[in-house]
């Protein structure tokens, strides 16, 4: 269900329609003063100044809808401050083709639970009624009635439309009303009710892209009984152990599509009498000419998900067999928790956009979005979700791309000048539309990060434009030192921002290695594995070091986890090592034009680490020693790319999830401050729901001799990997991958010291 009025939540009201009048509230009735001219006003807040006998200006409001709806004409709009109005409604002025009378409610807002409410709980209202009137609409209200008043009648009436209107004692259509559409709704049935009732030859309804609940032992939830042409489309319909869209009577020439039926007992068990848990009936009478298709079913009520013209089908081949109906129908449960590898809701991505009715949003007012890990099977765009709400539980998916230089300020790339960052200096990088980047919709991006020239000891943040700059930190470098380090952030406004927190200038190089998106790439987290070592053989035929402007080409595809087929891009970590002359690496697909960009900067005799996501050509990515001397490479793979899987991306943060310099509490206990001892494991807690793998900076501070850290799943045996790799003394960080095993990983101290360590979280993976 959605959760956006009153809680969404099913409100038990009592039976029956019976419109009393409210002591001290006028009824509305065609007569009244005369309207007048623009939009009219009723807010009945203390300090409003509201008069029922003024003319509703902005200025001297009308303290009751009644007041206003008395006057108002056609084309005329309402406004209605929140609030809660108990009052019996009954309309009976009209508007005019393309010139409605409008009464618009100031829209939900969850986070202050403001609303428009026609009653209450405490002082319940007698509901609305639209009685002979035509061309009259209503946005953005809620209307609580108590027992047995429904909440929303439409009387003989032509042309009026619902839009985000919550019922909270059911709406009924009837005598003979025409063309009523009741769009993004919510309602709830009075008891021995449905919630919906379209009866007494009204005709073209539309009731589209609502949720819908009976009342407590109502024969169905939504009722259409002589009612021809009704469109009951993209709803979530809930009826316990009855059924579900009941088509009854003269109602030929319906069309029931894209809805979601649960007839189960609290929404997921079986019925006691499943006799009367039917999810569609049609009788013989409404069947000439309706469609029924593109339904989802759900079985675990016991009841038979179909009875057309008296003859029941107890699965969906046999239905569409006997009837022709519903062959896109799927009788299955209507949601499915996310898993790795389990079922999927089969309501997502697979609506028919082309059903009449259907809306551009759904009943929140969210627009259709493409589940990538869902294969695209409705009509139209293909991804439309049925029933009520959009399903918008997930991330955002890869497009490797690049390397190409996005930034680089000794030379104006992305910069208008070549000046250094001065100390505590900003650079804002548009991200969004350049070098093959979309203008729109891009999420994050990854890139490889590099500082050179640095004058004064410092580090760089880099993080979404026009944020509050964060506490952590991406690259950590002492004074005329070069070094890079790969970083994926939120983009926001198009951009991203990077920050010289130090006391002197600094040039900063950024290199494109992919972005984040509605379309792209799924990730694949493994294990850490080692593919290649050019000391040990492993990756290459022998144990020589990378001679000067020497290529290494690495086979990556089928091994240690990643597939033959199909691997569009890898996430390594890659460390260099024994360099004999300063250098950088330069690492790109195969078979490619060797790029200008760098991967990696060394120093003659250091051994330097750097997470590098790079595009697979032909199965095999390369590395490009750009130095005078040779040079040692190892490459750890965390995980691939491909077109195919579950995991979707969410940028957050950054957000610092550990540091050991200070007093940690996690989900279990505090962790007092202290150092990881010595060939020593400190456990993190990366928690997010349904979380795979994820994207962090990883520092390592204070260390009292040399040595590397090691990242990995919790929960595994210590791989033969390394993360990051440092000097005594020195604060080095680096980008990390890793896959997240019960909501925790392990970082490793290969060392014979203490050492700080900081973990600083950038983004999930998740299914």
């Amino acid at each position: 269900m959605s959760g956006s009025r009153i809680s969404r939540t099913r409100t038990a009201l009592a039976v029956g329609l019976t419109l009393l009048a409210t002591v001290g509230l006028p009824a509305v009735t065609t007569g009244g003063a005369s309207a007048a001219a623009g939009t009219l006003h009723v807010d009945r807040a203390p300090g409003a100044n509201c008069s029922d006998s003024g003319g509703g200006s902005a200025a001297q409001p009308f303290c009751t809808v009644a007041a206003a709806a008395a006057v108002a004409s056609a084309g005329q709009t309402v406004e209605i401050a929140w609030g809660v109005y108990p009052e019996e409604l009954v309309f009976t002025r009209s508007g005019r083709q393309g010139a409605p009378i409008v009464f618009r409610g100031k829209p939900h807002d969850v986070m202050t639970h403001g609303s428009v409410m026609i009653g209450a709980a405490e002082t319940p209202s007698k509901g609305i009624t639209v009685r002979g009137a035509e061309f009259v609409e209503f946005e953005h209200l809620d209307v609580v009635t108590n027992s047995p008043a429904a909440s929303l009648v439409v009387d003989g009436a032509n042309r009026v439309k619902f839009t985000d209107v919550g019922a909270y004692g059911r709406l009924w259509i009837t005598n003979g009303s025409r063309q009523v559409t009741f769009a993004r709704g919510n309602v709830n049935g009075n008891y021995g009710r449905p919630g919906i009732t379209v009866d007494g030859g009204s005709t073209g309804t539309v009731l589209t892209t609502n949720t819908v609940f009976p009342g407590y032992q109502s024969p169905a939830s939504v009722l259409v009984d002589g009612a021809p042409g009704t469109v009951v489309v993209s709803n979530t319909v809930h009826a316990e152990c009855a059924t579900g869209i009941a088509l009854d009577g003269a109602s030929a020439g319906a069309v029931v599509e894209n809805n979601l039926v649960n007839t189960a007992r609290s929404q997921n068990e079986r019925c006691a009498d499943t006799a009367a848990a039917t999810g569609i009936g049609v009788a013989p009478t409404a069947a000439a000419g309706t469609i029924v298709d593109y339904n989802v079913v759900d079985p675990r009520s016991g009841g038979v998900p179909y009875r057309w013209a008296g003859t029941e089908y107890p699965t969906r081949p046999e239905f569409t067999a006997g009837t022709g109906q519903g062959a896109h129908d799927f009788v299955a449960k209507i949601y499915e928790p996310r898993t790795p590898d389990g079922p999927q809701a089969v309501s997502i991505d697979s609506a028919d956009e082309n059903a009449p009715g259907m809306l551009p949003v759904d009943v929140i007012g969210e627009g259709p979005l493409d589940d990538p890990t869902v294969p695209n099977t409705g009509t139209g765009k293909g991804y439309r979700d049925r029933g009520a709400n959009e399903h918008s539980d997930f991330g955002s998916v890869f497009t490797p791309a690049g390397p190409v230089r996005l930034l680089d300020t000794r030379e104006a790339v992305g910069v208008p000048g070549t000046e250094a960052v001065p100390a505590f200096g900003q650079v804002d990088l548009q991200v969004a539309g350049v070098a093959g980047i979309p203008a729109s919709g891009v999420t994050a991006v990854t890139m490889n990060v590099t500082v050179t020239g640095p004058t004064e000891n410092g580090h760089l943040r880099v993080y979404p434009h026009g944020e509050a700059r964060p506490d952590t930190s991406n690259l950590n470098w002492t004074a005329g030192r070069t070094l890079a380090n790969q970083v994926t952030v939120p983009v926001k406004d198009g951009k991203v921002s990077f920050y010289n927190h130090s006391g002197g200038t600094v040039h900063v190089i950024a290199d494109l290695a992919g972005y984040y998106g509605a379309k792209g790439d799924l990730f694949h987290p493994l294990s850490p594995s080692r593919l290649l070592d050019t000391r040990e053989a492993v990756g290459v035929p022998g144990t020589e070091a990378v001679p000067a402007g020497g290529t290494v080409d690495l086979q990556v595809a089928g091994l240690a986890g990643a597939p033959l087929d199909g691997v569009t891009a890898v996430t390594m970590n890659v460390t260099v090592t024994d360099p004999s002359e300063a250098g950088h690496l330069r690492v790109y697909p195969h078979g490619t034009a060797l790029t200008q960009t760098s991967s990696l900067n060394w120093t003659a005799g250091r051994t330097v680490p750097n997470l590098v996501t790079v595009p697979v050509k032909d199965g095999k990515v390369s590395f490009y020693n750009s130095s005078g001397g040779t040079v040692h490479l190892i490459a750890d793979l965390a995980g691939y790319y491909s077109a195919e899987g579950r995991l979707t991306f969410t940028p957050t943060g950054p957000w610092r999830a550990m540091d050991t310099r200070e007093d940690v509490r996690t989900e279990c206990c505090l962790r007092p401050a202290g150092t990881v001892g010595a060939f020593d494991a400190l456990d993190v807690e990366i928690y997010a729901p349904n979380i795979a793998a994820a994207t962090l900076n990883v520092t390592v501070t204070d260390p009292g001799t040399d040595g590397h850290l090691i990242v990995y799943p919790g929960d595994e045996l210590m791989p033969a990997v390394s993360n990051l790799n440092f000097q005594a003394g020195e604060t080095v960080a680096n980008q990390v991958v890793v896959k997240v095993n019960n909501g925790h990983i392990t970082v490793r101290n290969a060392s014979a010291a203490p050492v700080h360590i900081i973990v600083d979280l950038f983004g999930t993976q998740s299914y």
